[in-house]
C-alpha cells in the first residue's frame, strides 16, 4: 500500500528526533533552571512567563495546567498576541516601550523567576522584558534558538546575552524542519513542541524535588479526577491574589 502521508510521517519522525536530543544540549541549563524555580517555590515566589506572537502560547502552556506547577503566571498583552491582529502583533513586538507597559501589571520581584520566550531572541519586546526582569532582581531564563538568534542578530542584543540561564530549543533559522520536495519551501515548525517540552521538563523536575523533600508540591490535578476540584480550589485560593489570570 502506498504511503499517502510521507511528509506528515517525516515531520513526526523529525520532531521525535529533535525532542530526543534536547536534553543533551540543555543538560546544565535544565538543572540550573530547575534550581532557580525550586528556590522561587521554596521562597513562595512565582515563575512569570512572557512571549509575543506564537511564543505567548508557551506562557499559556504551563498556566493552570494539569500536572503543572501552580506558581506559573503568564504575562499577557493582547497587542502582542495573535487573536486580534497577527500583523499588528508582529509590529508591536518590535516596538520599544511595549514591555514596560505590560510589566507594570505584574509585581515581579527578586524572589521570582521570569522566563522570556522568543525563538529569534532579538525583537524589542522580549529583549526589554529580559532587561526589566533583571532590573527587578528576578532570575531570568531565556527560552530561544541559539542558532537562529546568532544568525540574525547582526549586532542587536539577544535575550540569550541578557538572561542568567538559556534554554536552547535547538530550532534552525526559520523554524521549519522539513524540506518540500520539488520546491524551495520548508514546513513543519519545531519550536513550539521543543519549547513546551523544555518548560514541562523543568517544572516536572521541580515538582519531584519538592515532593521528595517532603514539601507539598503545588501541582494542579486534571479537573475530572476524583478530589481534583477541592485540591485545585486550595491552590487557586492561594495564588489568585498574585495571579491575575486565575
Amino acid at each position: 500500500m502506498t504511503d499517502r502521508t510521507p511528509t506528515a510521517a517525516h515531520y513526526l519522525d523529525q520532531i521525535a528526533a529533535h525532542l530526543a536530543g534536547l536534553f543533551s544540549i540543555n543538560r546544565d541549563a535544565i538543572a540550573r533552571a530547575a534550581d532557580s524555580v525550586e528556590k522561587a517555590a521554596r521562597a513562595d515566589g512565582l515563575v512569570y512567563l512572557f512571549g509575543t506572537g506564537h511564543s505567548h502560547i508557551l506562557a499559556l502552556e504551563v498556566h493552570y495546567r494539569a500536572g503543572g506547577l501552580a506558581i506559573t503566571v503568564p504575562i499577557l498583552s493582547t497587542a502582542t498576541m495573535l487573536h486580534e491582529g497577527s500583523v499588528a502583533s508582529s509590529a508591536f513586538e518590535r516596538m520599544s516601550g511595549i514591555s514596560e507597559t505590560v510589566f507594570a501589571r505584574y509585581p515581579v520581584s527578586a524572589r521570582d523567576v521570569v522566563v522570556v520566550i522568543s525563538n529569534s531572541g532579538v525583537n524589542a519586546a522580549p529583549v526589554e522584558a529580559a532587561r526589566l526582569a533583571k532590573a527587578r532582581g528576578a532570575t531570568v531564563i531565556a527560552l530561544t534558538s541559539q542558532t537562529y538568534s546568532r544568525d540574525i542578530a547582526g549586532g542587536r542584543p539577544r535575550i540569550a546575552d541578557i538572561a542568567d540561564i538559556v534554554l536552547d530549543n535547538g530550532g534552525p533559522s526559520g523554524d521549519a524542519i522539513v524540506a518540500v520536495e520539488g520546491s524551495a519551501l520548508r514546513v513543519g515548525p519545531v519550536t513550539t513542541a521543543a519549547g513546551a517540552s523544555l518548560l514541562h521538563a523543568v517544572m516536572a523536575e521541580v515538582a519531584a524535588r519538592l515532593a521528595t523533600s517532603g514539601e507539598d508540591a503545588p501541582v494542579y490535578l486534571s479537573a475530572n479526577l476524583p478530589g481534583a476540584a477541592e485540591h485545585n480550589a486550595r491552590l487557586i485560593e492561594r495564588y489568585r491574589p498574585r495571579n491575575p489570570h486565575l
